[in-house]
């Protein structure tokens, strides 16, 4: 019987975002976020909302890449799985660049960048970061990737990690993990460790909305 190779392609495809334009006049600040596994951009959508002080802020909702079925026949997204994950890692990274080119080219988008993510999609929010310089970084229950502590092409901007106190996943082991590693790399880190688990709650709520008014109101510092 004949030997069976691995080989990889690549391929063409096309992804989903969602934006919300303000109802404020431009120059808008952008905010960009990345959902959590078997979820969609417009979940991460309507927890951005949810944040105070973002009904000024320009909000682009990013969906993975590779989307599949919930046994409710819901169709949802994840960000990659295990096999040919350094390929999924270089597809994300460019996906984002070509997503924040697509929006800035259309959109009266200028100044302040923050990045967001929840869960699985805190990692895709690291590695947005680490890529293309942003002003700030807000992750929720999710870990830092070592790509992103190994490499990378720009620094870290200052980032918030979200923990709760009940969530089963991303513990508290893990978050003093993740703050020795970005410390090796002297990344600017707050922790907000709130009531609660695998979730969004309103104490990390306000801690989000502290980082941009502290984003904004260096912006108009500069100015």
């Amino acid at each position: 019987m004949s030997d069976v190779s691995v080989h990889t392609i690549e391929a063409r495809t096309h992804g989903r975002f969602l934006v919300r334009v303000p109802n404020v006049a431009p120059p808008w600040p952008l905010l960009v976020g990345f959902h959590g596994y078997a979820e969609t951009a417009g979940d991460h959508m309507d927890a951005l909302q949810t944040i105070p002080g973002t009904a000024e802020w320009f909000l682009v909702s990013v969906q993975g890449l590779y989307r599949f079925y919930t046994r409710k026949d819901r169709v949802v997204s994840s960000w990659m799985t295990r096999e040919d994950r350094a390929l999924a890692i270089s597809d994300n990274i460019d996906y984002v660049g070509r997503l924040l080119d697509r929006v800035r080219s259309e959109y009266q988008t200028r100044g302040p960048l923050v990045f967001s993510g929840f869960s699985q999609g805190a990692a895709m929010a690291y590695r947005a970061a680490a890529h293309y310089r942003a002003d700030a970084l807000i992750v929720l229950a999710g870990d830092v990737p070592p790509d992103v502590v190994d490499e990378r092409p720009v620094p870290l901007p200052p980032v918030l990690i979200g923990r709760g106190t009940r969530d089963d996943w991303y513990t508290e082991t893990k978050e003093a993990e993740d703050r020795a590693q970005l410390a090796k790399i002297d990344a600017r880190v707050d922790v907000c460790v709130f009531d609660g688990g695998h979730e969004w709650t309103d104490a990390f709520r306000t801690a989000a909305a502290s980082v941009l008014r502290g984003v904004t109101s260096k912006e108009s510092a500069r100015r």
